[in-house]
């Protein structure tokens, strides 16, 4: 089976970024077509007339408007005016004047480090107003730990972790990418700065597995799903690690050998694990061949293993 053939017959979100990212071709018509049919228009017309969906803005997983707007991120959905009306909202009632040292400045009031990376890695895709975006910027930049990643429970009373966590870590990473990606400047330096040290952290694991044992630290961690909700998988960081831009590194290495076992006799990937709670609807079955799956699986060879991603293409190409 040609995957490109394959991957090019599916939803229009995955057409346009199987074009984009595996044929090095650009085509806009067909994003701005993501908000009107297929998997982006379903999710669109589930909308309440107050901008929200599933109820509020987190509740409940994963129908509330937080996942709803993370599922059109990572389908790469256009900036409709729905799409920006529920991203205003969500700024406009979550961020507040506070006076410090008798001046007043705004300042980000969800204090948990995930739920501010998703949201600021979806507005910053759709290219939100910078000063709008800023008080996210510095609770995120407030929020790194030694060891150069990110925990949502930092800072939360009786709580008190030693040690990042990898699901916040790559959240952050993501909204960085974002940042950097948007052209956005405020405190640039310093989000490039601790992405690289993000990163270090994710690398130093080998993805997936302790730093002190070497041994796997979840099974979740090696299953394929899509979308990711909030948690960490290793697709989903060799794809954020791309989107960074960075040059392959041999710690990516045990990752990848993941990767090539799970693939299956069709040459595709799957998707094997959902999380539990309300969904909208499922865009693949669990089990199934994954088009979403597999095109994040060549995109992240096609940048890391150029050598390894062609021999795939010219396998199938030949089956």
């Amino acid at each position: 089976m040609d995957l490109i053939t394959w991957l090019k017959e599916g939803d229009v979100a995955i057409l346009y970024q199987t074009y984009r990212d595996i044929l090095n071709q650009e085509k806009p018509e067909l994003r701005n077509r993501i908000a009107s049919e297929g998997f982006g228009k379903r999710l669109l017309t589930l909308q309440q007339k107050d901008g929200h969906w599933g109820g509020g803005y987190y509740r409940k997983k994963w129908i509330s408007t937080h996942y709803t707007l993370m599922e059109l991120r990572r389908l790469n959905a256009p900036p409709t005016e729905a799409i920006l009306k529920a991203c205003n909202l969500i700024i406009d009632q979550y961020t507040v004047d506070v006076e410090v040292e008798g001046s007043f400045r705004k300042i980000w009031t969800i204090h948990d480090v995930c739920m501010c990376a998703m949201m600021f890695y979806a507005f910053t895709y759709w290219q939100l107003p910078e000063n709008k975006i800023r008080p996210m910027l510095d609770y995120m930049l407030d929020e790194q730990m030694k060891d150069g990643g990110y925990n949502c429970d930092y800072k939360r009373p009786h709580k008190h972790p030693h040690h990042s966590s990898l699901h916040s870590t790559i959240s952050v990473i993501e909204a960085m990418n974002g940042y950097i990606m948007g052209g956005y400047h405020y405190r640039k330096e310093e989000v490039l700065k601790q992405r690289k040290e993000a990163i270090e952290f994710v690398l130093m694991h080998r993805l997936f597995k302790s730093d002190k044992t070497g041994e796997p630290i979840k099974k979740q961690f090696t299953l394929l799903s899509f979308p990711p909700r909030w948690k960490y998988d290793i697709l989903r960081s060799l794809d954020a690690l791309r989107e960074s831009g960075m040059e392959y590194d041999p710690r990516m290495e045990d990752a990848f050998e993941v990767l090539y076992q799970k693939r299956r006799k069709d040459g595709t990937w799957p998707v094997q694990q959902k999380y539990s709670g309300a969904v909208h609807f499922d865009m693949e079955p669990t089990g199934s061949s994954s088009r979403m799956n597999t095109l994040r699986v060549l995109r992240v060879l096609k940048h890391f293993k150029p050598q390894v991603y062609q021999e795939i293409l010219n396998e199938t190409k030949k089956a």
